[in-house]
């Protein structure tokens, strides 16, 4: 027996050692990531990785930030970084882990194959709609060492999420308006209608004017362009854009687009924007877009049954 036992203390750290070794994330490129342990010198090249890892209570970890990354507070005087950058600059800064969009990942392949080459861990991540973004939470939980707040977090946005819902759902299909979410203008694109955009506004209570829109791959956006945007303008009640990085429009350049007085939205003066912060990122800001997007559209909070 004693022998026994001796062989079991001998061998539980090496079990130990094993078990953590086969902690692993698979990110939005399919890459198979290996967690041995939370990764605690961060940099986050996408807002809503930085907001996240917040969010989970690991703002501690992240030593480099985008940017262009101003919330929440406490993270805007981080050192700033850019896929540009040298790799030197990023290997200065000792990171254990660098987290990108799939954009980033394949504009800078030799980047981020250098950093790993001497040794620094890069995730490409970015969730295509709500159930991906509940695992994206989950999996920035594993790499942070916070699996139990990015379970609360989860919990927290799902409970909150129906509450906005219940109040949608006591709006009639009839009453409820029929919205162009444009994503770029200089493209006149839209999002994917599986995108977390299109998930808000319908939350919100509004009706996709372009579910026809084929999202190109691998993103969130789908182009559509004028011409179909004027084809459906009669049917439009709304037109809303996101405003931000992505798009730097405003409601006069949408109204004074060629062809747009056939759009019955802009004749009626509903062309709104609302901050792509709220409304295309995967982060707990997402409820504040959905009620962003409810007020815009002029939807009760509760209708009389």
């Amino acid at each position: 027996m004693r022998v026994a036992i001796l062989f079991l203390v001998a061998i539980l750290p090496i079990m130990v050692g094993e078990a953590r070794a086969h902690t692993v994330v698979t990110d939005s490129v399919g890459r198979t990531i290996a967690v041995p342990k939370p990764f605690t010198r961060i940099i986050s090249l996408y807002g809503a990785h930085t907001e996240n890892i917040c969010s989970l209570g690991r703002a501690n970890a992240l030593i480099g930030i985008s940017r262009s990354d101003d919330y929440p507070a406490q993270i805007t005087t981080r050192p700033r970084f850019n896929a540009r950058d040298g790799i030197e600059r990023f290997l200065a800064a000792r990171p254990d882990l660098v987290l990108v969009r799939p954009m980033h990942w394949r504009a800078y392949p030799a980047l981020w194959q250098g950093l790993e080459k001497a040794g620094v861990t890069v995730a490409a991540l970015q969730p295509m709609g709500m159930k991906a973004t509940y695992d994206y939470w989950r999996t920035l939980g594993t790499l942070t060492g916070a699996r139990q707040q990015a379970e609360s977090m989860v919990t927290n946005f799902k409970t909150r999420l129906a509450d906005l819902k219940k109040a949608t759902e006591t709006i009639p299909m009839q009453q409820r308006p029929t919205v162009f979410f444009e994503s770029i203008h200089r493209k006149l694109s839209t999002f994917s209608p599986d995108s977390t955009a299109m998930f808000a506004l319908a939350a919100a209570g509004g009706i996709n004017a372009a579910q026809d829109a084929t999202p190109r791959h691998g993103t969130n956006i789908a182009e559509y362009g004028a011409e179909r945007i004027i084809a459906h303008g009669a049917d439009i009640d709304v037109y809303l854009a996101q405003t931000g990085t992505m798009n730097r429009t405003s409601s006069a350049d949408i109204k004074q687009t060629p062809g747009f007085a056939a759009v019955k939205a802009v004749r009626e003066g509903r062309v709104y924007t609302v901050s792509e912060d709220i409304v295309s990122r995967p982060t707990m800001r997402l409820l504040e877009g959905i009620a962003t997007l409810r007020s815009l559209l002029r939807l009760p909070a509760k209708t009389e049954q």
